[in-house]
């Protein structure tokens, strides 16, 4: 690890058609959060190269290299593209960790560990798809027909790149589509290797590209273009709502779009092991620094257990090590920019104006590193209209507000624009469904918070968006269906 620590990253380049290629933009510099120096630089793609990363996928769609391919040929090909996934594994977590900050105890399951596997479920399922045959008079056939979409544009955050990415990828490209991937500009660099490895599995050139440059400048580009058939995206509502305008003003593209949370975190006094759900109420929030888009934000504690709990709360986050990203004792790693850290020690400073007590951290530390740290935030006392508690800080700020029952706290979970996930403790079966059904959210975990696997959908509703990774679910946005009146 220390080997590649150090590496030299070379200045980055586009990929398109199985080749990397110059951009017409001016480069990007890229900073490590780590230490705060400069690591490389990104292409920083043009209209006209997207235009040109566009044409690439649209005709491998057009010609059938990939989509006609017999589902075994498929297969076997992101089977490989899994293989080589574990292969290069501490290199492509080292690689997003000095990009991205994440700690690399978790990078490692998270990044390449999740990706392989996602490539491997979507391997197994798209041989599974199948048409339908309708319940017609006998003088009729009727055929339901499942097909690729086209192209794909896929615009994705700098939390888990590549993660994130093979979310979309994997059941895009299972299904027969060709794509257009857009990394996030801080955040590029697993993916760009990523599409290499592709290529060496197997997957035929133009069936993958990888632009990146800033959104403002390559992310609208993809998102206005003609011949982009869908968009899927996951990050901020800010930049989704640009990109279903964006869909109005080019050619009504179907826009998935998974956005921001302030996820509820519910105990309940009767919940059956009070430390272990403290434990994880700091590890929900606190892990990745809380740059994790389902993080449990907003702490909900029955006024019975509140002081007992939040001190245990205190004791566990206590316990979490800020610091270097790359060592493997680290439980809390680097803000992505200054400019995160900057936002996240606002919210901090305006949550103790709007009456919120800092119980613990609220500062920046570890500034000798030239990185971004800052120490895990504990805020009480935190008033469910506060702005602390309405907005997604995307860092690691918890904030805790009591509740009296079981209606009080539904009503203070589903005080939020978001509806992304939640979590939920009691030893009562009953209220455990009751929470689950009225709480607004689409994930809601119960007796523990993170960890759901592949084969369940990642979505939201309300201004959490419309999108849903994982499982079989997510295949459905990647196909057409198409129907066949056949007169006997």
């Amino acid at each position: 690890m220390d080997a590649l620590r150090g590496a030299s990253v070379p200045p980055q380049r586009l990929f398109i058609d199985a080749k990397s290629q110059d951009a017409e933009g001016a480069p990007l510099d890229v900073f490590s959060p780590i230490d705060g120096r400069q690591l490389t630089t990104l292409a920083g793609a043009t209209a006209s190269d997207v235009d040109r990363a566009v044409a690439s996928a649209r005709a491998a769609f057009e010609d059938g290299r990939w989509r006609r391919q017999p589902p075994a040929a498929r297969k076997k090909v992101l089977h490989k593209l899994a293989d080589l996934i574990q292969e290069n594994a501490l290199e492509l977590a080292v690689l997003g960790v000095r990009d991205n900050g994440t700690e690399i105890a978790m990078a490692l399951k998270a990044e390449p560990g999740s990706a392989a596997g996602t490539f491997r479920y979507y391997a197994e399922a798209l041989d599974k798809i199948s048409g339908e045959i309708a319940p017609t008079a006998e003088n009729v056939l009727g055929l339901v027909h499942r097909e690729p979409v086209g192209v794909v544009g896929a615009i994705v955050p700098w939390n888990f790149p590549l993660m994130i990415g093979a979310w979309k990828l994997a059941p895009a490209l299972a299904a027969g589509n060709s794509v257009v991937l857009k990394p996030a500009e801080s955040a590029s660099l697993s993916l760009l290797r990523l599409a290499e490895l592709a290529v060496e599995a197997g997957l035929p050139p133009g069936v993958l590209n990888v632009v990146t440059g800033s959104g403002a400048v390559t992310g609208e580009a993809l998102a206005l273009h003609m011949d982009v058939d869908i968009l899927v995206f996951t990050g901020s509502g800010a930049t989704g709502r640009r990109l279903l305008q964006y869909s109005a003003q080019s050619n009504l593209k179907r826009c998935y779009l998974e956005l921001g949370g302030k996820s509820p975190n519910v105990v309940f006094a009767d919940a059956p092991d009070l430390d272990m759900a403290a434990k994880a109420a700091a590890n929900a929030i606190f892990r990745n620094a809380g740059q994790v888009c389902v993080a449990g934000s907003r702490l909900l504690v029955q006024r019975d257990i509140h002081d007992d709990f939040v001190a245990a709360v205190a004791r566990h986050t206590a316990a979490l090590k800020v610091g270097d990203p790359l060592d493997l004792a680290t439980g809390i790693g680097a803000v992505h920019s200054p400019d995160q850290l900057r936002a996240h020690l606002n919210f901090v400073t305006g949550a103790q104006e709007d009456g919120a007590t800092v119980a613990l951290g609220g500062n920046q530390i570890l500034q000798d590193t030239g990185g971004w740290y800052m120490e895990p935030t504990l805020l009480t006392g935190v008033k469910p209209s506060a702005r602390i508690a309405q907005h997604e800080v995307f860092g690691p700020v918890l904030a805790v507000t009591p509740f009296e029952d079981e209606a009080d706290a539904v009503a203070k979970a589903n005080d939020s624009v978001y509806g992304l996930a939640a979590g939920v403790w009691t030893s009562n079966l009953s209220r455990a469904h009751r929470m689950v059904r009225e709480i607004r959210a689409g994930v809601v975990h119960v007796n523990t918070y993170g960890g759901a696997d592949g084969t369940v959908p990642l979505g939201g509703v309300k201004q959490s968006g419309n999108g849903h990774d994982k499982s079989l679910h997510a295949l459905d946005r990647y196909l057409d269906l198409k129907t066949a009146w056949i007169s006997l």
